[in-house]
């Protein structure tokens, strides 16, 4: 029996057996209501009017603090003694590693295809309302998170929501903090194991197909599928081994490398065609509020533009805060600050780069797609590219693979913590999800799965559900807390020290 036989059969047996459970969880998460003519997910309602709150009342933190987040970035107000295994840059690309990746170049042409050029304007919008969010969440993060007694650190939903509802509502609050901490961990661990992990792998192996001669080309064999994934595999097994501080260290190197040379190739595009620049914002400009051939007129443009950056910047999803906790410092708004960065550069700055690009370029695969045509998202930008750089997409598919692996790198620590949440954190069962994990890695160049894929997003989505309550609920703990740090700034600027080393109330050592 070949290969290619026994990854149909698991495909077809994997798909009949998860299809009705992903097709009924699908329908309740992403169920959606009519709206001025088009149909509006409520779960992007629900991300977006997060956004929306949490603006309102820390009063445009995302706005107001934003030099503020840049500098404790630069490590102004680094606490290099405090617990805590990575720096605030560290911390915020590995988190970054998390959200940026084929949502930001296939998900956004798809966005603007179907939206129309206005969608890009309404992107924008829902990431600026999304830093508030992330914010918010990341505080939550640190302040609640355990320092274990080898140095390393947990955070995340299952840490905060039973702590802090405890301590906010007593033992009622700490039980339903707990049903809220085991949902969030069991939703993490299914995403991190097939939506960040075998669905990355999938499509980077299919982009690196489509480049190197097709499905007759060297990498199109299953041979060579099967290499790619032992080497993915291998990669990420080697890096995970070394825990957030290994992950933090490619990252850091990894994310702005790439993302710089993506940046510069969209910004040679649009200095080549720098005069239909002008224009291309109105398009965007007038798009957003006067869409042609978008169904359901502006409503229709609006909710493609927050459904991309919903999807894409994972604001509110509760995901990010594990990384953000690992950092070192005593002031967990300090963090929650850098994390508000995070949908800047994930929606606000990439996103839009890849959307002016397209409308800029205006490459005929995208005229072609807004005509109803099924074209693929990197097709379309890869081809808004090589209208000016003809071999870019060459290097398109070095981004998309390098992106998809510090995605896979990511959501493997983001697994792992869940896992130990839910299984314990001995050496024994972190071995047997790290060796799970990079098996599934493999399995990622093989397999469809799609079915999977699919229940693992609606999985994932059902987590801002529990993960977006218990913000609702701890944001007066926020509140006191970005109090605490900008008391701290203030004395720092006044020439003393700020420090109150007695009061470690996010560090509670296990």
């Amino acid at each position: 029996m070949s290969l290619e036989s026994i990854t149909e059969n698991v495909d077809e047996a994997v798909s009949g057996f998860f299809e009705p459970i992903a097709a009924w969880l699908g329908e309740i998460v992403f169920y959606a209501v009519p709206v001025g003519g088009t149909d509006l997910p409520l779960i992007v309602a629900w991300l977006v009017v997060a956004g929306l709150v949490f603006t309102g009342w820390f009063g445009f933190v995302q706005l107001r603090k934003f030099r503020l987040a840049v500098d404790v970035v630069r490590g102004k107000y680094d606490d290099k003694d405090s617990a805590g295994e990575v720096n605030h840059f560290q911390a915020l690309t590995a988190a970054v590693s998390g959200t940026v990746g084929l949502g930001n170049i296939a998900g956004v042409a798809v966005a603007v295809s179907v939206g129309g050029a206005g969608a890009t304007f309404w992107m924008i919008l829902c990431g600026l309302l999304g830093m508030a969010t992330k914010f918010v969440e990341v505080t939550l993060g640190v302040k609640y998170r355990e320092v274990h007694a080898d140095g390393t650190v947990s955070g995340g939903p299952m840490h905060y929501l039973p702590k802090g509802l405890a301590e906010r509502f007593g033992n009622n609050g700490k039980r339903f903090g707990k049903v809220l901490a085991v949902l969030a961990s069991v939703m993490i661990l299914f995403f991190g194991l097939f939506g960040g992990n075998l669905f990355q792998v999938n499509q980077s192996y299919a982009q690196l197909v489509s480049v190197t001669g097709g499905e007759d080309g060297a990498m199109g064999s299953s041979a060579g599928a099967l290499f790619f994934g032992i080497l993915v595999a291998a990669l990420v097994g080697i890096v995970l081994l070394g825990g957030i501080r290994s992950i933090a260290s490619v990252t850091s190197r990894l994310i702005p490398a790439m993302a710089g040379i993506y940046i510069a190739a969209c910004l040679v595009v649009i200095l080549v065609n720098v005069t239909a620049v002008p224009g291309a914002i109105g398009e965007i400009i007038d798009g957003a509020f006067n869409p042609q051939g978008v169904a359901g007129g502006v409503l229709g443009a609006l909710i493609i533009g927050f459904q991309r950056a919903a999807f894409s910047n994972e604001a509110g999803l509760g995901s990010a805060p594990i990384a953000h906790s690992a950092v070192k410092t005593r002031h967990p708004a300090s963090e929650g600050l850098v994390a508000l960065l995070e949908p800047f550069i994930d929606t606000v700055v990439i996103c839009t780069m890849t959307a002016l690009t397209i409308v800029i370029a205006n490459p005929a695969s995208w005229g072609e797609a807004r005509d109803g045509e099924s074209i693929g998202g990197v097709t379309i930008t890869s081809d808004a590219f090589e209208t000016v750089l003809p071999w870019f997409p060459y290097v398109l598919t070095v981004a998309v693979l390098l992106f998809a692996i510090s995605t896979v790198l990511t959501w493997g620590y983001y697994g792992l913590k869940a896992w130990t949440y839910l299984f314990g954190r001995s050496r024994a069962s972190e071995t047997v999800f790290k060796s799970l994990y990079t098996l599934l890695a493999v399995s990622g160049s093989l397999l469809t799965l799609q079915t999977l894929i699919d229940l693992a997003d609606a999985v994932l989505f059902s987590l801002a559900v529990v993960n977006i309550i218990g913000l609702y609920l701890l944001a007066p703990v926020v509140k006191r807390e970005l109090d605490t740090f900008l008391a701290y700034v203030r004395t720092r600027k006044a020439g003393g020290t700020g420090e109150d080393k007695s009061d470690e109330r996010s560090e509670a050592t296990v």
